[in-house]
């Protein structure tokens, strides 16, 4: 899928958002300015969040409140999975929305089913996203997300 402006990446995180539940992993990749903190602030738009979505990357985890929380992650200063496991973020899990930017590694670990996605930046800025589901009914969701039956 191609994006063609951070307005766009934004909005495919609240279309995504239609189909998120709580428990949900979304496991973010990509470069710097990829788009990995738009694509997370249009999932907090579409689970009505309260507050700005930003950047973690000084305090690693953010838990935004709403009808279904998301815990935003930043695991780019993170060391391994012991620094992770360190976060608890096990334990808020099947309660919310868990969105982890450079998680690929490290995230998996905390559930049987997630969802990768992977943001590349093209050098004309337009954004390649590759989506791509692990185990759990991710597959049906985002067969739901494409054709627009998010009910």
């Amino acid at each position: 899928m191609l994006l063609a402006t951070p307005e766009d990446t934004h909005a495919f995180g609240v279309r995504l958002a239609s189909v998120l539940k709580p428990g949900d992993l979304i496991v973010l990749s990509g470069p710097l300015g990829a788009g990995k903190t738009a694509l997370t602030q249009g999932i907090g738009a579409g689970l009505e969040v309260e507050g700005a979505v930003t950047s973690p990357t000084f305090i690693i985890a953010r838990v935004h409140r709403g009808a279904i929380p998301l815990v935003h992650v930043d695991a780019y200063r993170l060391s391994g999975v012991d620094e992770l496991d360190d976060l608890d973020l096990d334990a808020s899990l099947p309660d919310s929305v868990t969105v982890i930017e450079w998680g690929v590694g490290l995230a998996e670990q905390l559930s049987d089913a997630h969802l990768l996605i992977e943001l590349d930046r093209r050098d004309d800025d337009v954004r390649e996203v590759t989506v791509t589901a692990h185990g759990g009914d991710w597959v049906n969701r985002l067969e739901r997300l494409e054709t627009g039956d998010t009910c």
